[in-house]
């Protein structure tokens, strides 16, 4: 799989894509992944890739033709699924994340300032996607939330179907009693079958 991240800030993803587990899986050939700055694919002599919105309002918007002009030159064919990070697109989730697994190459689009020009929603994206309920800086922080989501899913990264459902369920390590807080008896039992059903919540 390959995923492309655009943006205005490509010194803030790239360390976050080259540590721990994607830098793994990126040295050992299971993901592509490519970090591009948006402000390369501006024709403005001073990089500019903001302007005032039409109609008023306070801030800057970004401008289209810079994304609309890096992903004409990351993907000439246009065979990958473009999105947006947008607080105004589906929401992410496990099941999504398993979706955009599935797929072989996903282009992400970072917006900045008081939000993105929505030609670039409505004629440049694939679609609109949003990692929750809330307003960030910007779609960088929202964009290593996919990518991580995502790739950890992919075959090969993680070494067990079970490590790739880890955390929905209490986890516990020694020791077995720390400042009188104690682990679940039944962790400790060695009945498999009963820590099976306490980790899905059947037995509590």
């Amino acid at each position: 799989m390959r995923i492309d991240v655009v943006t205005i800030f490509p010194e803030a993803v790239e360390p976050f894509l080259a540590a721990a587990l994607l830098g793994k899986a990126r040295e050992r050939g299971l993901v592509d992944l490519r970090v591009h700055d948006l402000r390369d694919y501006t024709l403005d002599p001073h990089r500019k890739v903001d302007d005032e919105p039409y109609g008023g309002g306070p801030g800057m918007v970004m401008t289209p033709e810079p994304f609309f002009r890096a992903v004409e030159a990351i993907d000439p064919s246009r065979s990958s699924h473009v999105i947006l990070l947008s607080l105004h697109g589906r929401a992410l989730d496990r099941g999504v994340a398993r979706e955009l697994s599935g797929r072989e190459w996903v282009v992400l689009l970072c917006g900045r300032y008081e939000g993105v020009d929505e030609r670039v929603a409505l004629h440049l994206a694939d679609e609109e996607l949003s990692i929750g309920d809330y307003v960030l800086a910007g779609g960088e922080a929202a964009a290593l939330v996919v990518v991580d989501a995502v790739v950890r899913l992919l075959p090969g990264v993680v070494g067990t179907e079970e490590s790739i459902s880890q955390g929905s369920f209490p986890q516990y390590t020694r020791p077995s009693d720390f400042r009188g807080h104690k682990v679940p008896d039944v962790l400790l039992s060695g009945d498999h079958g009963a820590i099976e059903r306490w980790r899905n919540g059947l037995l509590r």
